[in-house]
């Protein structure tokens, strides 16, 4: 542990970039090189669960933590740096004030070097409009992938986190103005050419679950996604004082104060079936998607202090802990019901064949040895961010990948008229 004489705290307000970013540093000056484990927090919106944060500064490995926010100031340093117990470098939080601040060679730097970063909550617009697709955006991406290293934010900062994403660009929407006009201005979703978090595909989060009942406007933008991509879609949200917290596994647990408060996280999907898109999902129509009354399968996770209670969102099949329930919109009404009635039977070839196929091992240093019960017409590899690998050394199914850069990667195989993608780490 450090010793309080020996700590230089700083706390300071850079004015020679205060047009553009501020700057507020709590900690050591000398950065440091450290083991971080990627993972990935997030929080439902109100005060921060202190069991979720501690596993989350607990994955920099006593490094460097970097804060990013585009409003307040430095209310996480304290909290961070000496409050939670976790022995850490330092905490710096950056104030962006504009794309100019997002993109400064200063905060650049910064992020580089961090070991964590977290996202405050705020304005997600903001987020989008500062952070995609720019030199800030590349630096985060190489945190998560290359780096390895941990990454969460709440409220705004959790909106952010999925592959798609709301983005409030048009202001935020109620769960009634949703359901009965989905394709209504502020239906603002966003995708790609942000975060390529593990795990988060074609997921969409949302915050502040239970206050107010945000399921309604989460499971319309579920339903535009299917529409978009047909396919299915995820979804993952956290009732307001509620942590999840996403290994390297992929492999969630939630904190929060569950039984003395109704804390719950919540992993939905688009239900298993062949057809699984919305029947009406027209502009200035509510929205009907019912299936059965089957639309969406959801499991219903209570958060606890032990955080015990786990979800797999790498099968999303897998929970311990939670309860499974059935979603559905009908004229739109939301509605749902306690079941663990889902019939997936007929859910198509695809499935079947991506659990006839076993990549091993993953994550892996060396070698991926690909095994399948079913011919493999064709083998590729790609960043998260879509950029093609040649793979050079090929033979059977067997793949050499000792001299590629540690990071997560995309697997696709191509089976008869199917294409199968896995989720691979190299370290």
């Amino acid at each position: 542990m450090k010793h309080i004489f020996t700590i230089l705290i700083f706390l300071c307000l850079l004015p020679v970039n205060s047009q553009n970013f501020n700057s507020y540093f709590t900690g050591e000056t000398e950065n440091i090189d450290t083991n971080p484990t990627f993972g990935i927090c997030l929080m439902g919106g109100a005060s921060e669960d202190d069991q979720a944060m501690q596993w989350f500064l607990n994955k920099a490995d006593g490094g460097d933590v970097v804060v990013i926010r585009t409003s307040g100031s430095d209310g996480y340093n304290d909290y961070f740096y000496t409050d939670l117990g976790i022995d850490i470098n330092s905490v710096e939080t950056l104030v962006i004030h504009n794309e100019n601040g997002a993109t400064d060679p200063y905060v650049i730097n910064a992020i580089e070097n961090a070991e964590a970063i977290w996202f405050a909550g705020g304005n997600q617009a903001t987020y989008v409009n500062f952070f995609r697709a720019n030199a800030m955006n590349e630096a985060l991406n190489n945190h998560i992938n290359v780096k390895q290293a941990p990454i969460g934010g709440t409220s705004a900062g959790m909106a952010i986190m999925g592959e798609f994403y709301f983005d409030a660009i048009n202001g935020s929407v109620t769960s009634d103005q949703a359901l009965n006009n989905p394709y209504g201005s502020s239906v603002s979703i966003g995708q790609g050419e942000f975060l390529t978090n593990p795990f988060l595909q074609n997921t969409i989060t949302d915050t502040h679950y239970n206050n107010p009942d945000r399921k309604g406007r989460h499971s319309v933008f579920i339903s535009r996604i299917v529409e978009e991509t047909q396919d299915i879609a995820y979804g993952i949200a956290a009732d307001e004082f509620v942590g999840i917290c996403i290994d390297e596994n992929g492999e969630a647990i939630v904190f929060g104060e569950y039984p003395d408060f109704d804390d719950y996280a919540y992993f939905i999907q688009a239900n298993c079936e062949d057809d699984l898109l919305p029947e009406i999902l027209e502009e200035n129509q509510a929205l009907t998607w019912n299936k059965g009354n089957k639309a969406l399968k959801v499991y219903q996770l209570p958060a606890t202090s032990t955080g015990n209670n786990s979800f797999d969102v790498n099968t999303w099949e897998d929970g311990n802990g939670g309860d499974w329930q059935a979603w559905w919109v009908e004229e739109g009404e939301f509605l749902n019901e306690m079941t663990n009635d889902f019939e997936c039977e007929t859910f198509s070839a695809q499935a079947f064949e991506a659990n006839s196929i076993h990549i091993y091992p993953n994550p892996t240093a060396n070698f991926l040895e690909i095994q399948s019960d079913i011919s493999i017409d064709e083998i590729q590899l790609f960043t998260l961010g879509g950029k093609a690998i040649q793979l050079t050394n090929k033979e059977n199914n067997r793949l050499d990948l000792s001299g590629m850069p540690n990071g997560i990667y995309l697997l696709e195989l191509r089976l008869r008229e199917k294409t199968v993608t896995k989720k691979i780490i190299k370290k």
